[in-house]
């Protein structure tokens, strides 16, 4: 089957399957907030042998998702980030088709984040619906960074959709949260952004969105200050960018992990674009170039098969997937080849991920034991929404 066509079919799918399915989802993270599983990672993260158990006990996770979530009586739930992404694919829908359904299930994904923001000083953020450890215990709903720059992303669009001033308003309460997250001053011309408002860390993806959302806003409503937290940060990212153009996912002062993985190297790639285009900074530039290329030359199998890590092939992740179509996409003014090698992954993921119901599978993991399998349980947010977000991208750069 020719790609453009695959792909047409593949967004059709997945459409109907959001529309059949409705708004709520299982998440990969939902179960892992269950007290056992908390406790489980808490004595991990103390003693050895807990943390053999509890990477016994995520294994099983993995392998029966659906089952253990049944015995653990996981609900669905509808989660904030999912429905930004939700409105920011129908508004992209709408503008190529004209089809008004589409915007009215964008407006309808807007107008619940309206009423399930989290007010935080003088600002709102969304965050998860669950409880997840990271330093420590994060409650359900705690507004963090990547969500809500997700969310203000949603309303941003809206925003140049429409040039009503309540969308830009609330972006700016999103940047008044945003500015407000702990930040770590590292010198004057440095700092990094905290993920959420409980404690300072530093994650490289996290400190780029924060920064990208401050600098547009901040053009956009002559803010000074947020133009110069924005580059800040944007200088603190750029200047613990390894030799070879990779990220570590943390920054200094945290103990590196040597994590370089596929969809948060494209998260850099596509902030540290849209960054270069809000400032033309040349060390932005140089920074993308470097990580670029690093990222074409490490992440792939044949230039179609998304890798998680440089050196692991496995896990093949759904999310990987659809990051680097994205990313792909975003950056191909600047390296047009990119769009091939995207048509080649969406070709590779719709043949082997996509269920025939619509759905796209989490991935394909490869055991302790030695076998590989599929995890074929639907996750709203992780799969299906980021998937839509890739599909319909793909769909409109054809179409440019």
């Amino acid at each position: 089957m020719n790609k453009l066509l695959l792909i047409k079919n593949s967004l059709q799918k997945l459409e109907k399957w959001i529309s059949r399915n409705g708004w709520a989802g299982f998440d990969p993270y939902d179960v892992k907030e269950k007290k056992l599983i908390l406790r489980l990672t808490e004595l991990g993260n103390r003693y050895r042998i807990f943390e053999i158990l509890r990477e016994a006990i995520f294994e099983l996770l993995l392998i029966f998702p659906k089952i253990c979530r049944r015995l653990l009586r996981v609900e669905k739930r509808i989660i904030p980030k999912a429905m930004a992404l939700f409105s920011t694919s129908y508004l992209m829908l709408y503008n190529k088709t004209k089809d008004e359904e589409y915007l009215i299930r964008s407006k309808e994904c807007i107008e619940w984040l309206d009423k399930n923001a989290v007010s935080f000083k003088d600002g709102i953020g969304w965050g998860y619906p669950f409880n997840w450890q990271s330093v420590s215990l994060i409650p359900a709903d705690t507004p963090n960074g990547i969500v809500t720059t997700a969310c203000g992303e949603a309303y941003w669009n809206w925003y140049k959709h429409t040039g009503d001033k309540y969308y830009l308003e609330t972006c700016i309460k999103i940047c008044n949260f945003l500015s407000n997250l702990p930040k770590d001053e590292i010198s004057n011309s440095q700092l990094c952004f905290s993920y959420t408002p409980l404690f300072i860390n530093h994650v490289h993806n996290l400190n780029l969105f924060v920064a990208e959302f401050l600098i547009k806003v901040g053009k956009e409503v002559k803010n000074d200050y947020w133009i110069s937290l924005g580059n800040k940060a944007v200088n603190y990212t750029i200047n613990n960018q390894y030799k070879d153009g990779s990220f570590d996912y943390d920054g200094p002062p945290e103990k590196l992990r040597n994590f370089r993985d596929n969809y948060h190297t494209g998260y850099i790639l596509r902030m540290l674009f849209s960054i270069w285009k809000l400032t033309k900074n040349k060390e932005v530039l140089n920074s993308l170039n470097k990580c670029y290329f690093h990222y074409i030359e490490n992440f792939f199998e044949n230039k179609r098969i998304p890798k998680l890590q440089p050196d692991k092939k496995y896990r093949i992740d759904i999310h990987s997937c659809s990051e680097s179509i994205i990313s792909l996409l975003s950056l191909k003014d600047l390296y047009p080849e990119g769009e091939e090698i995207a048509l080649n992954i969406a070709e590779w993921t719709i043949n082997n991920l996509q269920s025939e119901k619509g759905y796209f599978y989490h991935g394909i993991f490869k055991s302790r034991f030695g076998f590989t399998f599929k995890s074929r349980i639907p996750y709203i947010r992780w799969a299906e929404a980021w998937m839509f977000v890739a599909l319909t991208n793909l769909s409109k750069v054809k179409d440019d």
